[in-house]
């Protein structure tokens, strides 16, 4: 086979923009609202989301802006835990429809950092722009050094994300999977749960692996498959 034809055969990876519609609510039906109300435009101008690793906040945040991008809003996401980030980057954000801020704990302490994001909360408030904000813990609970940016931070409503229900995850696999043209029924996402990582963001990255290996086999999942997938079988 020459190289051209090998090259055919290659999977190409679809990146995914994170969507709300994707988003399993489980237990945070409420603050899933919430985000989309905030999306559209209307509702809430402040909005506080917290919660462990894999319940979803960042993909929420990521998936309110898109929405909100969809319906000729301007949006700006920005990821407080990325390296290299500079405070600057909060000025004029108030032109925006929609800002939504992630990890906001990776600049807690930082006394520069922290009436930079101050100053954006005013600044938004007096444009009249929304601010979805959200952090590993409560505002309370965060090692802040400017108590009046604490009390911004709880000015419109706060809602702790919760882990999802094995049941809930089930259904997240199935239907991730049928997003992508894939075929999972309940022994095989029941299988995936028995044998794998069972946070969302662990079974999403799994479904991608057999998103892939699916395509370049061309077959619908089975359970060899999914136990290729599960090995890093790309």
């Amino acid at each position: 086979m020459s190289a051209f034809q090998q090259q055919l055969h290659l999977p190409i990876e679809w990146i995914r923009e994170p969507t709300l519609a994707e988003y399993r609510p489980g237990p945070n039906a409420e603050a899933l609202a919430l985000v989309s109300t905030m999306a559209a435009g209307d509702g809430e101008p402040f909005l506080f989301l917290f919660g462990n690793a894999g319940t979803g906040k960042t993909h929420l945040l990521q998936a309110a802006c898109l929405a909100a991008t969809r319906q000729g809003l301007q949006t700006h996401f920005v990821p407080l835990g990325t390296t290299g980030l500079e405070p600057s980057l909060f000025d004029d954000l108030e032109r925006l429809d929609l800002v939504a801020i992630d990890d906001v704990q990776a600049i807690a302490g930082d006394a520069i950092w922290e009436r930079a994001l101050f100053d954006l909360f005013n600044r938004m408030r007096e444009q009249g722009r929304h601010l979805l904000t959200a952090a590993k813990t409560t505002p309370d609970a965060l090692p802040l050094g400017l108590p009046d940016l604490r009390s911004r931070l709880q000015w419109g409503p706060r809602y702790c994300l919760l882990p999802l229900s094995d049941a809930d995850c089930e259904q997240l696999l199935i239907e991730s999977a049928r997003r992508r043209g894939m075929t999972l029924n309940d022994d095989q996402a029941r299988y995936i749960m028995n044998y794998h990582a069972r946070d969302p963001t662990s079974l999403l990255a799994l479904v991608a692996r057999l998103d892939s290996l699916s395509l370049r086999e061309q077959r619908q999942p089975t359970i060899p498959l999914i136990r290729r997938a599960m090995q890093g079988d790309l």
